[in-house]
């Protein structure tokens, strides 16, 4: 269980080189996926809403200190994020999640709760209209996120190893 811990941390770094260098080459019309939240919600349906949380708190932490955003922005919203995530992590139910398209719901809930967070601490124009900001910084790129994580659902074991 404790390398968990450690692994969750390790694939945090090789997806932040990916989101802030690759991602921003497949963005349409200025919306960006991001990665780190699909990770995020992988992890806190796996271990649990504590986990998640805390997890939350540390990616958002580090993403805030390493890409020099302003720091707490995405540090509440991947809390929240996590937090959000972890109520759906049900032992008996967590393989079906994985299977299925469920896990995409829950990712576009969690993607829309982060951005329209993060979008609300770090925006700068107060005369934006907040159903535009919403919209356009937080239902978009939370569909184009839960479209990503297709792929989780594609490559996930169709059978788990006990």
């Amino acid at each position: 269980m404790r390398s968990e811990y450690i692994w969750s941390i390790l694939l945090f770094f090789p997806l932040l080189i990916i989101q802030t260098t690759v991602i921003p080459f497949i963005s349409i019309n200025g919306v960006v996926p991001d990665l780190i939240l699909i990770l995020l919600v992988f992890y806190s349906m796996r271990s649990g809403q504590l986990y998640g949380t805390v997890l939350g708190f540390i990616y958002g932490f580090l993403f805030d200190l390493i890409t020099g955003s302003l720091l707490g922005s995405t540090m509440i919203s991947k809390t929240l994020a996590g937090f959000i995530a972890g109520y759906f992590s049900n032992e008996n139910k967590r393989e079906n999640y994985f299977k299925s398209y469920f896990f995409v719901l829950i990712v576009l809930l969690c993607s829309v709760v982060d951005l329209v967070i993060n979008s609300f601490f770090s925006s700068v124009d107060l005369n934006t209209n907040l159903f535009r900001l919403i919209f356009e910084q937080g239902i978009l790129p939370g569909v184009y996120t839960s479209a990503l994580s297709v792929f989780v659902i594609l490559f996930y074991p169709k059978r788990s190893i006990n």
